[in-house]
């Protein structure tokens, strides 16, 4: 039952962002400020809970929710194989880039102690 209220949390700060994205004609996709929204949520237990079985759950079960993707992939090869090496170039230098950022961001970060 828990997994379920942790659930439709997890709708409803979906569905927040979504009104308040196209309501306020945000530069910003509606789940990415819902997900803002639940990150300040679970600061309450009351969200944090429920939220936490849910995300237990789906987590056991992730590999489920690769198969869609694999049939878009399947569906559309032609794509693929047309645009398939310009994605791969896109994929793997925005990794080295976040990767760097996020490297640049830790090394950055006050308190942090140097070591000799």
């Amino acid at each position: 039952m828990k997994g379920l209220r942790g659930l439709a949390w997890l709708l409803a700060f979906q569905s927040i962002g979504e009104l308040i994205s196209r309501g306020f004609s945000l530069p910003l996709p509606g789940p990415v400020v819902g997900l803002v929204l639940l990150l300040i949520g679970l600061r309450f237990e009351a969200v944090r809970e429920p939220v936490g079985e849910c995300a237990g759950f789906l987590l056991s079960h992730l590999s489920l929710l690769f198969i869609p993707v694999g049939v878009g992939v399947t569906t559309h090869l032609a794509l693929l194989s047309e645009y398939g090496g310009r994605m791969l170039v896109v994929i793997v230098l925005s990794t080295w880039i976040g990767l760097a950022v996020t490297a640049l961001v830790l090394y950055g970060l006050p308190g942090r102690e140097k070591r000799d």
